[in-house]
């Protein structure tokens, strides 16, 4: 079992009592468990293959349980974004989406990085929809740009900014998720650093940021908007209080997320209000702990769906963007143009254009090593896009003795580790 902070234990057994704190105390000494969600168009047609496929996550469409880890580092799949690994309790946001979302709106992911939830609010959200995923940090936002380039699906930006430049842009969103930076209480489990970083001082801390992000990002949610916030962490300071000072200062409504009983969502109703509030559970639901509630800002709630071009072009015009989430296009270098990786994950891309050599597994390993492979002797020479099992993994430049690389120098695996390849998915 994770070794809890001493300052945890008293306010935690006595948030949940004694027999939810014993089921959490089982929960921590037993292995997280492992899931994934499949890109709903790249997936098709496969499934998860049987020596691994657990059982399905109740709340989520296209998302599973595996028995075991594997070893996904080494699965092209992976890195061809057919499917993206994701904490089970995180997925509740396709619940939440989807009995409060039923027309295309403009969503904000504010703190968005790694991109589990951007990911699974492109799976989700009604067509003709428009996410902008955000994240402050630099290089978190490097990491959420490769994620959602991978995931390759239409209506999505990815941009690198603070709350307050969303204010300062004068952009108004139909739904803003606030999955706020937090003391990760519920990480304990999965993260061996969480519980050392932890402290009271760092709840207070995180309690008094998360109000201001909710602040400004209240702001730039139109009237009769709704905010999905959601935490990562357990204790009350950090959520029902925080929601409890949303209704007060910012007069927003707690809706109502209907659940089934046999989800094990430790869900309750705030201290004289009710106001639903939705908590997962080591050892209670199956994943990391987690916290999220439903607000609506007051206000009629209007149609908007025409207007999701004037806010990409706001954004671009204001935001520190780094993709516009259009189509990719080739790039101009000397005097070729050369195909932009995400062009091969895009899956509203047209490829037909291009000559393409399906790779073996070892073969698709060295392409993600960034290694220089070397083609049958029948493939055309240029611009050609490799594949395994079928599914693009990016471009090569054939010259005929050897194929250059092109895979992006910054995604390429860097461990040379290989205890042997493991896929997750097969042909149904």
């Amino acid at each position: 079992m994770t070794n809890l902070p001493e300052d945890f234990i008293p306010p935690t057994r006595e948030m949940l009592g004694d027999t939810l704190w014993e089921s959490f105390l089982q929960g921590m000494a037993s292995p997280p468990p492992v899931s994934i969600r499949l890109h709903p168009v790249k997936a098709f047609g496969l499934h998860v293959l049987p020596s691994l496929l657990e059982s399905s996550v109740s709340w989520c469409r296209h998302a599973f349980y595996l028995r075991h880890r594997p070893n996904f580092t080494f699965d092209p799949l992976l890195h061809a974004g057919v499917y993206y690994v994701q904490d089970a309790a995180s997925m509740f946001l396709d619940e939440v989406l989807r009995q409060h979302v039923h027309q295309p709106v403009a969503m904000l992911d504010l703190c968005a990085a790694p991109g589990g939830k951007s990911t699974l609010a492109l799976s989700a959200l009604p067509e003709g929809s428009l996410l902008v995923s955000n994240e402050p940090v630099r290089p978190r936002a490097q990491i959420l740009l490769e994620n959602m380039q991978k995931w390759g699906m239409a209506g999505s930006m990815v941009t690198n900014n603070y709350p307050k430049d969303f204010l300062k842009a004068r952009l108004l969103f139909d739904v803003i998720l606030c999955d706020v930076p937090c003391s990760g209480e519920g990480m304990f489990r999965k993260d061996k650093g969480a519980a050392g970083e932890w402290s009271l001082r760092r709840v207070e801390e995180c309690c008094h940021l998360q109000r201001d992000i909710v602040e400004t990002a209240w702001q730039c949610l139109k009237p009769g908007g709704k905010m999905i916030y959601s935490t990562c962490t357990l204790n009350t300071h950090e959520n029902e209080e925080n929601i409890l000072w949303m209704m007060e200062h910012l007069d927003a409504k707690v809706l109502p997320v209907t659940t089934d009983d046999s989800w094990h969502i430790t869900s309750s109703l705030l201290r004289g209000f009710n106001a639903p509030v939705y908590r997962f559970l080591p050892g209670v639901s199956q994943g990391e702990g987690l916290f999220m509630c439903v607000l609506q800002k007051p206000g009629e709630e209007e149609v908007m769906d025409t207007r999701m071009e004037k806010i990409r072009k706001t954004a671009v015009a204001s935001l520190n963007i780094l993709w516009d989430g259009l189509p990719p296009r080739p790039i101009s270098k000397g005097h070729s143009l050369i195909p932009s990786h995400a062009m091969a994950l895009y899956s509203g891309c047209d490829l037909s254009d291009y000559p393409y050599a399906e790779l073996s597994p070892s073969q698709a390993i060295s392409y993600l090593h960034r290694e220089t492979l070397v083609l049958p002797p029948e493939t055309p020479r240029g611009i050609v896009l490799v594949t395994f099992q079928g599914h693009p993994l990016g471009f090569v430049k054939n010259i005929g003795t050897r194929a250059n690389n092109l895979y992006p120098d910054h995604w390429k695996i860097k461990t040379t580790y290989i205890t042997g390849y493991e896929t997750v998915l097969e042909p149904a």
